[in-house]
């Protein structure tokens, strides 16, 4: 059974129909499922596995209970470091996520650096993903970190510095091996 890491958007609640056609995909070929708690579309394609009844996810959360975990699922804490705040808080579970994954589905916005992270964490050990970017209305597929590149390029400028900013160390210098 491959793992697929499945993310996106917090701002993002409504889905392509492409991408709820690819997760019915994933449903019937009865693949695993890594989801975050999140709302946005994490909390969307939880909700559409839900309706399908599907029992091959698990959602990974940071803090003591999951935000949203609408199948009952079984969760994963991946607690953060003692005083981290903000999106570093949601980091370490997201890259838990990565490293399980076969093949990742991320529904971003265009613009934010969390999902656009996750991209490169699975470019990084070589895990394909499928990204449906809502802003620009097109689908692409990151196999490579010179493909994240280009995905990154076309973010433009700002989100480029927030990805940058969010970076591990360990991201950067693998990004420049």
């Amino acid at each position: 059974m491959a793992m697929i890491f499945l993310g996106g958007s917090r701002d993002i609640f409504e889905l392509p129909v492409p991408a709820i056609e690819r997760i019915g995909a994933i449903v019937a070929a009865e693949h695993g499922v890594l989801i975050g708690d999140a709302p946005g579309a994490d909390a969307e394609m939880q909700s559409l596995l839900a309706g399908y009844n599907y029992d091959h996810v698990g959602v990974f959360h940071a803090r003591a209970e999951p935000r949203n975990n609408l199948g009952d699922w079984a969760a994963y804490h991946i607690p953060p470091p003692v005083g981290t705040r903000g999106f570093a808080v949601h980091a370490g579970k997201d890259r838990e996520m990565a490293r399980r994954a076969d093949f990742g589905l991320m529904i971003w916005d265009g613009a934010t650096p969390g999902t656009c992270l996750n991209v490169l964490r699975l470019a990084l050990i070589g895990s394909p993903c499928v990204i449906y970017d809502t802003m620009r209305g097109r689908v692409a597929t990151v196999q490579s970190t010179a493909d994240w590149r280009a995905l990154l390029h076309s973010a433009g400028t700002d989100v480029r510095r927030e990805v940058e900013a969010r970076m591990t160390a360990d991201e950067r210098l693998a990004l420049e091996g």
